[in-house]
Formats: structure tokens, sequence, C-alpha cells
């Protein structure tokens, strides 16, 4: 029994999208929901991989998922760093304490 690769990694896409999605949704603790985030970005990474492997141009899609990480690892970073000022200033990860935090 053979199964095209291509419909392998789509699986792959697809489970790592689910994932993430359901990473972003079901939890309020700010770490897991950055980490839902990485999950959900790294299936469109491999996504566009895909996409330009089927239309014979790899080296457009090497671009695209190496521009895609580096953007995501900013988005990363930045959100762990406010997480990081969150929980010094409530005491808690909750999403909810954010809108506690008005003036």
């Amino acid at each position: 029994m053979n199964i095209p690769v291509p419909l392998v990694v789509l699986i792959v896409i697809l489970g790592l999208a689910g994932i993430g999605l359901y990473c972003i949704l079901a939890t309020r603790n700010m770490i897991k929901v950055i980490i839902g985030l990485q999950i959900l970005v790294k299936g469109a990474v491999i996504a566009f991989m895909l996409a330009a492997s089927l239309v014979k141009n790899p080296n457009m899609g090497q671009t695209y998922g190496l521009t895609i990480i580096v953007a995501d690892t900013i988005v990363a970073v930045v959100g762990l760093a406010l997480a990081v000022q969150i929980k010094l200033r409530t005491g808690s990860l909750d999403i909810k304490t954010i809108s506690s935090l008005k003036r």
C-alpha cells in the first residue's frame, strides 16, 4: 500500500494546525497560548514547504519558511517577555488577569 508523500504531509499539517488551534482556544494560560501559536505556525511553515515543492520551486518555500520562522521567534520572545511582566505584576498567567491591568 503506497501512500503518496504529499498526502502524509497534508495530514501532518492539518494535525499541527488542529493541535495549535486547540491549545490557543482551550487554555487561558499565556505560556500555553504561546506554545499553541508556535505549533500552529510550524504547520504553516510545512504547508509553505509543501506548496513550494508541488510547484517545483523549493527555493521559494525555503525563503518563506525562514522568514516565517524568524518572525514567529520574535513574536514568541515578545509574548514570553509580556508573560513574565504580567506574572510579576499580577502573580498569575491567566489571560483574564490582563483586563485587571487597566489604570
